[in-house]
C-alpha cells in the first residue's frame, strides 16, 4: 500500500471514529449537578426517582447530598445546576438575591421527634414545643445536627417557639454533631438520646436501637421541599435548559406520581403537592 492510500485510509478511519464517538461524548455531557439534602438521599427517594427521570429525558443527575445551607452555598458559587431542598425561608431568600429562578414546591412530609421508647424526659405527645420544654427542663440528651441543614433550621425554630434561647444557654444534654441525618440518628441510637428527624430518613433507618417516635402530628412539624434552577444570569455556565427539564418533570403529573409511589414497608414517605 502506497503512502497516499495509507493516508487516505487513516483519514477515513479518523472521521469514522469521530462520528462514532460524538454521540457518546454528547451523552456523557447530558447531565446536571443537583445540590440536595441528606434526607432526600438517605431516605432512598433519589434511587427511586432519578432513574425514571433519566429514562424519560436522557438526562443524568449527579447528586451532591449535603445540608440545605451547604447546598444553597454551592449554588451561590455556581457549583450546581439545580437545588432540591427543604428550608423555604432560606430558599426564598436565595431567589430574592437573584441566584435562582422561581422556586417551585414539589412535595412534603413531616418532622418527628425521635427518642428512647421509655421516654425518660416525659416528652411524648403531639406538641413539639411542650416536648422540647421537657427536654430542656430535664437535661435529657439531645443530638442536634448543627450543620445549617433544613432539618437543623427547623429544629432551631422549634426550640425558639418553646421559649428556649440556644444562643444564650443550651440545655444540659444538648450536643451538636455537625453531621447528616443518618449519622445523627446513629449517635442518638448509640447514646439513647432524642433527635429531630425527617420522617423519610427515619423510616429508612435500620439501626434504631431502642428509639421510637416520641412526638408526631404537630402542624409545626410540616416539612416542605422545593426545586430551584440556578440563575444563568449569575452563572452563565450552568446547564439551565437541562436543569429546567428536571424541574418541569418533577412537578409534572408523571414526576409527582413517581414521588407518591415511593414507599417503605407499604408506608408512603413523601406527598406530592406541586399543584396545590
Amino acid at each position: 500500500m502506497n503512502a497516499r492510500k495509507r493516508s487516505t485510509l487513516l483519514a477515513l478511519a479518523g472521521v469514522l471514529a469521530g462520528a462514532l464517538l460524538a454521540p457518546l461524548a454528547q451523552a456523557q455531557d447530558k447531565f446536571i449537578v443537583l445540590a440536595s439534602t441528606t434526607s432526600t438521599e438517605q431516605s432512598g427517594l433519589f434511587k427511586h426517582l432519578l432513574p425514571q427521570f433519566t429514562q424519560a429525558s436522557g438526562i443524568a443527575v449527579r447528586v451532591v447530598a449535603v445540608g440545605t445551607g451547604q447546598a444553597l452555598d454551592m449554588a451561590r458559587r455556581g457549583d450546581a445546576d439545580a437545588l432540591f431542598v427543604h428550608d423555604q425561608p432560606a430558599e426564598e431568600k436565595f431567589v430574592a438575591e437573584g441566584f435562582g429562578l422561581p422556586r417551585r414546591p414539589v412535595m412534603y412530609n413531616d418532622f418527628v421527634l425521635i427518642g428512647p421508647k421509655s421516654d425518660p424526659a416525659g416528652a411524648r405527645g403531639k406538641d413539639i414545643a411542650a416536648a422540647l420544654k421537657r427536654l430542656g427542663a430535664t437535661g435529657a440528651a439531645f443530638i442536634s445536627r448543627g450543620d445549617k441543614s433544613g432539618t437543623h433550621s427547623a429544629e432551631l425554630r422549634q426550640w425558639k417557639q418553646a421559649g428556649i434561647d440556644l444562643a444564650s444557654a443550651k440545655p444540659a444534654g444538648y450536643k451538636e454533631c455537625g453531621c447528616g441525618m443518618g449519622q445523627a440518628l446513629n449517635i442518638a441510637a448509640s447514646t439513647n438520646a432524642y433527635v429531630l428527624s425527617d420522617r423519610g430518613t427515619w423510616l429508612s433507618f435500620k439501626n434504631r436501637g431502642d428509639l421510637g417516635i416520641v412526638v408526631e402530628g404537630d402542624k409545626e412539624l410540616f416539612n416542605q421541599y422545593g426545586v430551584i434552577v440556578v440563575n444563568p444570569a449569575k452563572h452563565p455556565h450552568v446547564k439551565k435548559d437541562l436543569a429546567q427539564a428536571f424541574s418541569d418533570w418533577v412537578v409534572s403529573p408523571a414526576g409527582q406520581a413517581v414521588v407518591a409511589s415511593y414507599k417503605i414497608d407499604g408506608e408512603q414517605l413523601f406527598f406530592p403537592n406541586a399543584n396545590q
